[in-house]
């Protein structure tokens, strides 16, 4: 019989410790990653033992685009713009090109 390992939970979740709706698993690990009312925040994970069962969210909310952005990215500057990052890739290449 062949024993089918489970991947590491990767993902929102419930938060194990109680203290917020929902925190970001990465490779079944708890981080400092979390969501309440919608609005992702920042707290390390305690070190104490979780205080609740952790469970999976997967409704489509949590599966928006905006979840794939770090939660500091609006200090970041501007937005992601894939016209402007082909053009500076092309310009570049461009460069590279040139003889001297």
């Amino acid at each position: 019989m062949k024993v089918v390992q489970e991947a590491p939970v990767e993902g929102w979740c419930t938060d194990p410790f109680g203290r917020h709706e929902a925190r970001w698993m990465s490779a079944g690990q708890p981080t400092k990653l979390v969501r309440d009312a919608g609005v992702d925040s920042f707290d390390p994970p305690p070190d104490e033992a979780p205080s609740c069962e952790m469970v999976r969210i997967d409704h489509p909310e949590a599966q928006r685009a905006g979840d794939l952005r770090r939660a500091d990215s609006a200090q970041s500057g501007k937005p992601f713009d894939d016209g402007e990052a082909e053009m500076a890739v092309l310009d570049a290449f461009a460069q590279t090109m040139r003889i001297g």
